[in-house]
């Protein structure tokens, strides 16, 4: 059936009309969602804002902290940097010892005269740089002594009761020297120049250190070893004729079979010291102290004893025949069998001394004092002594 015009025109309008709507609703939902868009947009931009400023905020309160970690980490590094400069320090230092070292005992080899000293020194200055080398160096050095300045194979001449007058070679003089004057250390072994010729050796200016030292059987005659400090050394055999051992540290030394004929030991230090058949004729002794020292045997005739003290010193059957012991003190000391024969005990203290069979003939006994004294078989005691 056929339509009319105005329906046809109707449904046109109709058709018109929903096509623009279409549109416009088209371009209002393309605009709703650029506005999305945008809205997204912009939140994501201020998240992302917020974020950094969340970021900035814990960086800024974690500054401290990540400072502190920086700096242990520069201060590790800075450490290890150090211990590893040290290290190389250390190997360097030590090779140049080494070569030093080297070098010394090359020129202790020397057939020249001044080439050794330089070796002597060289040592001397490794010992005071490295307190590892000490031992090494002291071993070197009385090896040095031992070797250059060996006793004659005679040993010593005790016949003689003068020493002549004599001077040790200038390299064995700086080497004992160099001994002498070492660093203080802690020595577990002994300083051996047994069975050396030290003849004319000197102390210098005093003070110096031959403690422990070992002079068995050494010849010591005419040596200067005023105030030198010769505490547990061993003496054993050796000549000390005609030497200066005036306020000498001997403590607890061992000068047993030593002969000291003619030193001058006065003001010494022999507590405890072992002078078993010692020869001290003619010595000077006086003011020297002797308190608990062995004497047993000991040869004091002429010997100088004035204000010396041998408070329980052991003298048995000990010589001091002649002997000066003006204001000597021998309290307690053990003098049985002792040859006190014109020996002049003015002012003595023998105070609970242990006199027996000693023989006193021609002694002079003004002012002695004899308490308790032990005097049986006691020869040439005036009986208002007794």
């Amino acid at each position: 059936m056929a339509v009319s015009a105005p329906w046809r025109a109707m449904g046109t309008v109709k058709k018109e009309f929903g096509a623009g709507q279409f549109r416009r609703l088209a371009l209002r939902r393309a605009a709703g969602r650029r506005r999305r868009q945008r809205r997204r947009k912009a939140e994501a931009s201020g998240s992302k804002a917020r974020s950094g400023l969340d970021w900035l905020g814990l960086m800024v309160v974690s500054l401290p902290g990540l400072a502190a970690l920086a700096a242990l980490a520069a201060l590790l590094f800075t450490w290890m940097q150090v211990g590893q400069a040290n290290k190389q320090l250390r190997i360097s230092e030590q090779g140049q010892i080494t070569n030093r070292f080297n070098a010394a005992i090359t020129n202790l080899g020397s057939d020249s005269v001044d080439v050794p000293l330089g070796g002597v020194y060289g040592l001397e200055r490794i010992m005071q740089d490295s307190v590892r080398d000490h031992p090494t160096v002291v071993s070197v050095l009385t090896a040095y002594v031992r070797r250059h300045a060996p006793l004659p194979e005679a040993g010593v001449d005790r016949k003689q009761t003068v020493a002549p007058a004599v001077t040790l070679p200038t390299d064995v003089e700086a080497a004992m020297g160099v001994l002498a004057e070492r660093p203080l250390e802690v020595e577990t072994f002994g300083l051996d120049v047994n069975r050396t010729d030290l003849r004319g050796l000197r102390s210098g200016q005093g003070g110096s250190r031959f403690a422990g030292m070992i002079f068995q059987e050494a010849d010591l005659s005419g040596a200067d070893l005023s105030g030198a400090d010769l505490t547990g050394a061993d003496l054993t055999g050796a000549d000390l004729t005609n030497a200066d051992l005036t306020g000498t540290v001997l403590r607890g030394s061992s000068l047993a079979g030593a002969t000291l004929s003619v030193a001058s030991v006065s003001g010494a230090d022999l507590n405890e010291a072992n002078l078993n058949k010692a020869d001290l004729s003619g010595a000077d002794l006086t003011g020297a102290r002797l308190t608990g020292a062995e004497l047993n045997g000991a040869v004091l005739s002429s010997a100088v004893l004035k204000r010396t003290t041998f408070r329980t010193a052991n003298m048995n059957g000990s010589n001091l025949t002649g002997a000066d012991l003006k204001g000597a003190d021998l309290t307690d000391a053990r003098l049985a069998f002792a040859d006190l024969t014109l020996a002049d005990l003015t002012g003595a203290n023998l105070t609970g001394a242990d006199m027996s069979d000693a023989d006193l003939t021609g002694a002079i006994l003004t002012g002695v004092r004899l308490t308790g004294a032990k005097l049986d078989g006691v020869r040439g005691l005036p009986p208002s002594r007794r």
